[in-house]
């Protein structure tokens, strides 16, 4: 019953920070799909990644806020309603989830895992041969509570996203990717100088204070 009872309070204190959270209530007002989107955004504001008539490829899309703050940013003078901007994209847009995701006007999407190889030679196929500029990636596993398996399945979709991106950026593109402080982080710290010239840990004001959560900014390849 103990923890039943904390199960409670847990989830009271989480509705009433989501209710009276201004990052949800702007993201209702500004259409966007959830506050994720100013993650994001902080991030890009702070290193200007984004720009019109990239090539970018959004991983854990699902619900569709970063595909929509992307989708602004190439037609930003177009914002219309539904959190996505109208009209003509100065810019491809190609993301991917295991969810379904609602469609976003000219973003083309992907339903799959990742992880799998079809999946991936699906999103490939979908770049037809076009060079990536950003990657950004808001993927998270199922986490089971136990340190260790948690740490290693968010660091085995990390490495994926590092592939990934190792092999389809150009030289001076850039990788967002969602980790967590705890096991395995300085790894993935290493795993990210290790590939990039320039690599920034990034905690946005959007999110939240007790999340784990912070993001890795990988900028310009090296040499392979």
């Amino acid at each position: 019953m103990k923890t039943q009872t904390k199960s409670k309070k847990v989830n009271k204190a989480w509705l009433n920070d989501h209710v009276t959270d201004p990052y949800v209530k702007q993201a209702q007002a500004e259409g966007y799909r959830s506050r994720a989107a100013y993650k994001l955004k902080e991030i890009d504001e702070a290193l200007k990644l984004i720009r019109p008539g990239q090539v970018v490829v959004d991983l854990g899309a699902a619900p569709g806020a970063w595909s929509q703050y992307l989708r602004r940013r190439f037609a930003p003078k177009e914002a219309g309603q539904g959190g996505a901007a109208v009209g003509q994209l100065n810019g491809a847009i190609i993301a991917l989830d295991l969810l379904d995701l609602e469609p976003i006007e000219g973003v083309q999407f992907i339903q799959g895992d990742f992880q799998e190889e079809a999946v991936l030679h699906e999103l490939e196929a979908a770049l037809q041969g076009r060079p990536v500029d950003v990657v950004v990636s808001d993927m998270a596993p199922n986490l089971s509570g136990i340190a260790a398996t948690d740490a290693a399945r968010i660091s085995a979709l990390i490495e994926l996203a590092v592939d990934f991106a190792s092999q389809h950026l150009k030289p001076e593109g850039a990788l967002v990717a969602k980790v967590f402080h705890g096991s395995g982080y300085s790894q993935l710290v290493d795993l990210f100088k290790a590939h990039f010239r320039v690599v920034k840990p990034i905690k946005p004001k959007a999110s939240r204070d007790r999340s784990a959560e912070t993001f890795l900014v990988g900028v310009g390849l090296k040499p392979r």
